[in-house]
């Protein structure tokens, strides 16, 4: 969701009053959550025309929508004859698991600095087993919490990891009180390997993430020009279509644009130039030249917020990527 999609729904959490906000919370997961929050403390003196607006254009969507529902049996049959019994029931289960925040879930709604605390006594094979269920951006947090051997390590388990079979899933839940029900339906949850550990590298500042990639180089040169191979950082941006960029642009805003091109190639920025208005492109030359020195982690944080937007779009088969795979200091 954009950021103006964000403060449009958390203005209408504000209309709907506190019974009803607290209803809708009970069916977010925790991203959503917590962007919510963020955005509903920051509101302040909202008007009645702001309001209205929001709240109109909530019920015009809504009425545009076909009020069509699954049976439970129906949903089943659909995903089994499309996917396949075993991707199929793993679906299924992550679909009926609701807002259970037992085990592993749980740790989707704790700081990563508590999570890492949780976590970090466990053997690395326990720990990147239970990192490949949470989303890659949370997983790259909480390992930059650990010593950096055994964020290594736990990286080149994450790389090698082709699967956690069912038996495994009941020990974590030992460890970590139930982790995932119903996964004795699965033969094998399809998590970590390759594409996992380069969306968590992909999440790590400059200096982090060349530390693990050497480290998995002197482990298997091999292993660690696959993972980057698929990782796909800021500067790849160059490798998209035109039209991908123009669509990227769209749901950026301005000013993390400006500190996410600082220090970037003006091969780069010359294609950002080239997919956007003559107007907007000079706009946007004169406030990288106003900008003075900007911290290159600041620098960092902004081209990972940009990048995740691009995934997310990606995902949704918006734009295509292209592929490939920084220190702590003053861009210019």
């Amino acid at each position: 969701m954009s950021d103006a999609g964000i403060h449009k729904s958390a203005v209408l959490l504000f209309s709907l009053g506190q019974n009803e906000a607290i209803e809708v919370f009970k069916y977010l997961g925790p991203k959503e959550v917590q962007k919510l929050s963020l955005a509903m403390s920051a509101i302040s003196n909202l008007s009645y025309d702001e309001i209205d607006a929001t709240v109109t254009q909530f019920r015009e969507e809504c009425a545009a929508r076909a009020s069509i529902g699954a049976s439970d049996e129906y949903l089943k049959n659909v995903l089994t004859e499309a996917l396949g019994a075993d991707k199929a029931a793993n679906l299924l289960d992550k679909i009926t698991q609701g807002n259970d925040h037992s085990g592993i879930e749980s740790l989707k709604w704790m700081d990563p600095n508590s999570a890492a605390d949780l976590i970090r006594n466990e053997h690395p094979q326990i720990i990147s087993t239970i990192l490949v269920h949470l989303e890659p951006d949370l997983s790259s947090a909480i390992l930059q919490h650990f010593p950096e051997r055994l964020r290594n390590e736990v990286l080149i388990r994450t790389a090698t990891l082709e699967g956690v079979q069912p038996t495994a899933l009941k020990e974590l839940n030992e460890v970590l009180t139930q982790l995932l029900s119903g996964s004795d339906r699965i033969k094998k949850s399809a998590a970590g390997g390759i594409a996992m550990t380069a969306e968590i590298l992909n999440f790590m500042g400059g200096n982090v993430e060349a530390s693990a990639l050497n480290y998995i180089r002197e482990y298997d040169p091999e292993l660690a020009q696959r993972i980057q191979d698929k990782m796909f950082v800021f500067e790849n941006l160059i490798d998209i279509d035109d039209r991908s960029i123009q669509t990227i642009l769209r749901e950026v805003q301005t000013d993390s644009l400006v500190i996410a091109l600082k220090g970037t190639s003006n091969e780069l920025k010359d294609k950002i130039f080239r997919n956007m208005s003559q107007r907007a492109a000079e706009m946007l030359r004169d406030d990288l030249e106003s900008r003075g020195p900007v911290k290159l982690s600041e620098v960092e944080a902004e081209q990972k917020e940009i990048l995740k937007v691009v995934r997310k779009l990606a995902d949704e088969g918006q734009v295509v990527l292209g592929g490939k795979g920084g220190d702590e200091g003053i861009v210019e």
